[in-house]
């Protein structure tokens, strides 16, 4: 099988959620943990999952240049650099830093920039982000503990943050077609300008500029725009027929568990409901500022809860209360003392049988991931959209990670109803 698309996300749920935009495409797809150190696996795509969405720019654009290479030496045909569907960064970085070291690693000159996920609610409309009806910077993002979004206008964020020019192709021109998205960037790239957001409003849309970008090195975005890629490589007869969501992993087995890290409103609403179907705790890391401290006492209250119905623990809180808690410790330090509880939580559920586990964040589910030593994710069925369930390796669990944006209300009981089937 030969290699078609090298794909570099910047971090864990990113990864998953483009690998099973690839998956359901028809394209087989791994996802390895990490610069690959040896050979890549046999797929048509590779998704090298980066932790490096809130590490220092140097040692994103370092880890993401090596990635790349790895990828290209492995025959990749065109690279994907992943980030999220609501572009958060910060004015230093990382988005615009690694897409610049991108495009002149591959010689590219010009690259889109499109996040949008109009099925989770992420649409661009001229050059502004939105999370369904609201401007990304009035959606709760401007409280992300880590990388607060102010400013919806992608074309003057990522501006911001990048060496070159950004430009629009701008609803008008997507709503013809392909051509005419390929057209209009073809001009900006002629006029000087070293990126493009393309303004995406329906599925449709991400199709179109999928396909109006067959012929580039590198494409930018979040996973929505992926949708468009495995037909290209269908038409150029690289990537055979073989039916969507054919992805199968062993029969799930253990006991079921989540564990929540994210704050945003999406994760927050799916901790209230579950309160009411099983049982939660909610980590205080104010009380007790100890990762280890917190970790026990996690898991002896899990000791007599584990089960089918799945525990939920929760390191997940109000913007006031993550205030609180960075003032006390410092930014840094409070998402690293809530990774290290979290990651060695799950250590220990695992050692107790957990079997089926679910993660939400990325940060959280990239401190887990490591945690457990797990080197690569094979893609199975869907969840919700963005969301599917893995089978981890060489830990031989099955892991749900989940964006902190995504998901239905019940998604943390609906997991555990999603059937896989050897």
């Amino acid at each position: 099988m030969t290699l078609l698309l090298g794909c570099i996300a910047d971090d864990f749920t990113g990864a998953t959620d483009l690998a099973s935009t690839l998956v359901k495409g028809g394209m087989t797809a791994v996802q390895v943990i990490g610069v690959p150190a040896g050979p890549l696996p046999d797929a048509d795509a590779v998704i090298v999952a980066l932790k490096s969405r809130t590490a220092p720019v140097a040692q994103a654009v370092a880890e993401s240049l090596a990635a790349c290479e790895a990828l290209l030496a492995a025959g990749a045909r065109q690279i994907f650099f992943k980030y999220c569907s609501t572009f958060d960064s910060t004015d230093a970085g990382n988005i615009g830093p690694v897409a610049d070291a991108l495009v002149k690693r591959l010689d590219a000159g010009f690259a889109l920039a499109n996040p949008g996920f109009p099925t989770n609610g992420r649409t661009v409309f001229q050059g502004h982000l939105f999370v369904g009806d609201r401007l990304l910077n009035e959606s709760g993002m401007e409280n992300h503990p880590l990388t607060p979004m102010r400013d919806a206008n992608l074309v003057r964020v990522l501006g911001r943050q990048t060496e070159g020019t950004v430009g629009l192709v701008p609803f008008a021109v997507v709503e013809r077609g392909a051509r005419a998205i390929r057209d209009a960037m073809t001009r900006l790239k002629e006029g000087g300008r070293r990126y493009a957001i393309v303004d995406a409003v329906t599925d449709a849309h991400l199709l179109a500029i999928g396909e109006a970008a067959a012929a580039h090195a590198l494409i930018t975005g979040g996973s929505g725009v992926a949708m468009g890629l495995p037909a290209n490589f269908r038409r150029a007869g690289l990537l055979p027929e073989r039916g969507e969501n054919a992805a199968i992993l062993p029969s799930m087995a253990g006991h079921a568990a989540v564990l929540a890290g994210s704050c945003s409103r999406a994760t927050l609403g799916q901790i209230g409901y579950a309160r009411d179907h099983a049982a939660v705790l909610e980590l205080d890391a104010l009380a007790t500022p100890d990762a280890a401290a917190l970790a026990a006492g996690a898991l002896d209250w899990a000791a007599g809860r584990l089960g089918a119905t799945p525990v939920v623990i929760a390191a997940s809180a109000p913007p006031e209360q993550v205030a609180a808690l960075q003032a006390r410790l410092g930014r840094e330090a409070a998402g690293a003392l809530i990774e290290q509880a979290m990651a060695m939580i799950a250590e220990g559920l695992v050692a107790r049988g957990v079997g089926r586990l679910v993660v939400a964040g990325g940060e959280t589910s990239g401190a887990v991931v490591q945690r457990l030593g797990v080197t690569s994710l094979r893609i199975g069925p869907e969840i919700d959209p963005g969301v599917p369930w893995t089978y981890a390796e060489p830990a031989g669990l099955h892991l749900a990670l989940k964006s902190g944006n995504f998901g239905a209300r019940d998604f943390f009981l609906k997991a555990f109803d999603v059937a896989v089937h050897p």
